[in-house]
């Protein structure tokens, strides 16, 4: 009796934990209900004009990914945006990366504008094993020192630098314009000082001579002294490095002081920020800027997306914001082919990363370049770059695209040199 009795309790228990490993199943098959991006900006101190404008295209992105269903592959899974201010300090940036790996367990990280911040957050995901996706930082290190979990979709410094002289070298050519001297002008932060080395080593490969080699802190009220500099030397050519406040009052100083040049050309950061050309006006004509991408290039997503966005925040989508945005697609895309939140899965995805123009992914169809793929550093490798000019436009100063021809506003054609 006593045994068919434990017979029965026992057949009671198998089956009551068989259907409680069987009710816990769907609960696994669905996967997470939401995926944390940790996300690191500027969103405070000198590069915070360009940090907001990050974030919002980031927030816009992730809203529009989550409205069409989430990651399918996880059930409809949310992407969670965690925004943190790395105040464009390294140190900051670093504490920023620890915590939102470690306290709020983060799938992925993205970031982090300042390439001086980029560097060591990297470092501290590479070290956690946890993908880190940089939409902008431009310092060519970034995926230069072999990391597995570093990802970049913008163009790397050498990038930007040889297609600003490739420029100067096909208008000089075209125009039939002498250009012999040339002055670098840039922030004294590592984005700055990355892009003065690479501007150094071409200004030799196509027989500049360098009349002026100036470094400024962002932070500088008055850079009278460094427009002094400029006006003595009289180059040809300026090349600039500027956050949005600097890059402002450098243009308004040297109309003021009646600085000319054949040409003078930015590096996107504050010559792209809209705040530019709303406070320099008319001293900003003419001038050229280099960029990833711009509202006039021939994709057709683009006017919607850019009025969607400039009704919500007054102003248009710039390049730099344009990489963020696509760079949500970017991670939702690998999170989708893995199936799975675990990191090391996710890093696995982005490794075989390969979204092209034309496959209904908004945030590649907009891109100035026709797909996203990373190289075995982690860089994208079809990343292009484009010259617009500030041109007025029917009485409106306007960003014109003038280079390369292919992609060049129809009807437009830079105005070179400047007059």
């Amino acid at each position: 009796m006593k045994k068919t009795f434990w017979l029965t309790l026992t057949s009671v228990t198998v089956f009551a934990l068989a259907a409680l490993v069987l009710a816990a199943l769907p609960a696994q098959a669905a996967g997470p209900k939401e995926v944390k991006i940790g996300n690191i900006l500027p969103l405070s101190g000198p590069s915070a004009s360009v940090g907001i404008q990050n974030q919002r295209a980031i927030e816009l992105a992730t809203e529009k990914i989550n409205a069409a269903g989430g990651i399918k592959s996880l059930g409809g899974a949310k992407l969670v945006n965690i925004f943190t201010d790395s105040k464009g300090d390294p140190n900051v940036g670093v504490t920023a990366a620890e915590q939102l790996i470690n306290t709020d367990k983060v799938s992925l990280v993205s970031g982090a504008w300042n390439s001086a911040v980029t560097l060591p957050s990297t470092q501290v995901a590479e070290r956690y094993q946890v993908p880190y996706v940089v939409p902008v930082s431009v310092n060519d290190t970034i995926t230069e020192r072999g990391f597995k979990y570093t990802f970049r979709i913008a163009a790397k410094d050498s990038w930007w630098a040889q297609d600003q002289f490739k420029f100067l070298d096909e208008q000089k050519k075209l125009t039939k314009t002498t250009l012999k001297t040339i002055a670098f002008v840039y922030e004294n932060g590592d984005w700055g000082t990355g892009m003065a080395k690479q501007w150094d080593i071409l200004a030799k490969k196509y027989g500049y001579q360098v009349v002026l080699n100036e470094a400024y802190p962002s932070t500088a009220s008055d850079l009278t002294p460094v427009v002094m500099k400029i006006k003595t030397k009289k180059p040809d050519v300026i090349l600039l490095t500027s956050n949005a406040a600097d890059a402002i009052l450098l243009t308004n100083t040297m109309a003021t002081m009646k600085v000319k040049a054949k040409a003078i050309i930015g590096t996107g950061g504050g010559h792209a920020d809209p705040s530019f050309r709303k406070n320099t006006g008319k001293n900003c004509e003419y001038m050229f800027d280099v960029v990833e991408w711009e509202t006039d290039l021939g994709r057709p997503q683009i006017p919607s997306l850019n009025a969607e966005f400039k009704k919500r925040y007054g102003y248009d989508l710039a390049g730099e914001s344009v990489d963020a945005f696509a760079s949500v697609y970017v991670i939702a895309d690998a999170i989708e082919r893995a199936k799975s939140a675990d990191p090391k899965k996710i890093r696995d995805a982005l490794a075989v990363t390969n979204l092209c123009v034309g496959k209904g992914k908004l945030g590649i169809d907009i891109l100035s370049y026709d797909c996203v793929q990373f190289d075995e550093t982690g860089q994208n490798k079809n990343a292009g770059i484009v010259l617009v000019q500030f041109q007025n436009v029917k009485g409106n100063m306007e960003r014109v695209t003038v280079y390369p021809n292919k992609v060049a506003r129809k009807g437009f054609k830079a105005i070179f040199p400047m007059p």
